[in-house]
């Protein structure tokens, strides 16, 4: 907040006005990024047959991000490939991408946007399947280590997922989901909450298993602090990234995290139930104690068309890999992590992101009203990433979520009053912002 004050002291333009809006976007460093991306039109996402050719405003990255020109891109150069060589692709290509090795060049653009080390980021599979995966292998309960910490509002697929892995070892969720719900009257978790149910139950959690960032109100978690807290007291430590990956820096090798997955459809712009990703820390490559559901595909390459049949893992989190990676759909993931490096990696993005949630903050605040709304993501830039979670009255909410789709301003209601509105800095403008809180502040004052 205080580095827009500045340029509108710098430039007396104000700050509620399309000119900021107009001046921040002149003055953005990534502002040609947003050429990396095809922008559907207003026509195209309202099915209006008025032939506007105008881009909408897109806020939905949240929920899938746009598709990069450069996924159209790579995707069609394997599809050539196919076509021109066939099998002989997964040994040689033409454009030094055989398919057999396919998810190291994945990986290799990958890992530094979670933090991680090469070796210790994996694709594969979709994000609930890697769940249970990472679930198969980290769960272990024994003794009084039984339980699984969980928020108690986490995205349902996460729920049914350690729901079912507690049934699957003959337990009762009902005594073995540790659930960590906000405090009377609150939206969000209060870390220390957290950190005193993880001190209180210690010894009974075998598995921490958070939202790194919570789908629904857009808090941020304190992972780091979590993570070190859960390891001390001997719990294993995995996070679902589904909202924090290509959103927020990441840093899971210092932090210590077990294992995390992730899927790449969001924030990272891989295209609609694309492939996931996921991570194991190299503590526990080799490691003998650690069971897990083995492919074909995590054994180690240098003797995998031996055909032994005596499984011998492959190095890292490659060794958790059930199947060969799905070429096409990793193609279009390949194509969306050559514009994050073009963006410079997570540091420039994430400058810009916390510009544009909080010029979205203020705007909605200062044009739209806290009587008319409620933002109940937390305020502080290190508690949320680029989502903004807006609660409306009954009598508004519709109204006004209809009013945002006609007008070809994408962004996702959930029931029963909350919009989730998220612009992402890789494409998205202040302009887009000003012309959401706009539309939304005429919409009510229609009312």
């Amino acid at each position: 907040m205080d580095a827009l004050q500045a340029v509108a002291r710098e430039t007396g333009v104000d700050m509620d006005s399309a000119d900021f809006a107009q001046t921040m976007d002149r003055r953005d460093p990534l502002r040609e990024l947003r050429s990396e991306f095809v922008i559907p039109t207003i026509a195209q996402v309202t099915d209006s047959d008025d032939g506007s050719s105008e881009p909408c405003t897109y806020l939905c990255g949240n929920s899938l991000g746009l598709m990069p020109r450069a996924a159209r891109r790579v995707l069609d150069e394997e599809l050539d490939e196919w076509a021109r060589a066939g099998v002989v692709g997964h040994h040689r290509h033409s454009r030094g991408r055989p398919w057999i090795g396919y998810r190291d060049h994945v990986v290799e653009l990958m890992a530094p946007l979670v933090g991680a080390q090469r070796s210790e980021v994996g694709v594969m599979n979709t994000l609930t399947v890697n769940v249970h995966l990472m679930l198969a292998a980290f769960y272990r309960p024994q003794g009084r280590r039984t339980k699984i910490l969980l928020e108690a509002k986490a995205f349902p697929s996460d729920h049914y997922a350690v729901e079912s892995q507690v049934r699957w070892h003959g337990l009762d969720p009902a005594s073995e989901m540790l659930l960590a719900t906000p405090r009377e009257g609150e939206d969000t978790l209060r870390t220390e909450d957290i950190l005193r149910l993880v001190e209180e139950h210690g010894d009974e959690i075998a598995v921490v298993m958070l939202s790194g960032l919570q789908y629904y109100t857009g808090q941020l978690f304190d992972m780091p602090r979590i993570t070190e807290a859960a390891r001390a007291r001997g719990c294993v430590v995995g996070w679902d990234l589904a909202h924090a990956a290509g959103n927020v820096p990441l840093e899971l090798h210092d932090w210590g995290i077990d294992f995390a997955c992730w899927c790449t459809y969001k924030y990272m712009n891989s295209g609609p139930g694309s492939i996931a990703g996921f991570f194991v820390h190299e503590r526990h490559d080799g490691a003998a104690n650690l069971p897990r559901l083995t492919g074909w595909w995590g054994h180690h390459p240098e003797t995998r068309f031996q055909m032994t049949n005596r499984f011998e893992p492959a190095p890292g989190a490659a060794g958790f890999e059930i199947s060969n990676t799905p070429i096409l759909v990793s193609a279009a993931l390949l194509g969306s992590l050559e514009v994050f490096a073009r963006a410079g990696g997570m540091g420039p993005l994430r400058q810009k992101s916390e510009l544009l949630t909080a010029y979205l903050e203020h705007l909605l605040v200062a044009r739209v009203g806290s009587n008319r709304i409620r933002i109940m993501t937390p305020g502080d830039p290190a508690q949320r990433g680029a989502q903004l979670s807006v609660l409306f009255s009954d009598a508004d909410f519709e109204p006004i979520f209809s009013a945002l789709s006609a007008a070809g301003v994408v962004c996702d209601e959930r029931k029963p009053n909350c919009i989730r509105i998220a612009p992402t800095p890789l494409y998205n403008t202040f302009a887009d912002v000003w012309r959401c809180v706009q539309i939304i502040k005429d919409s009510l004052s229609d009312q």
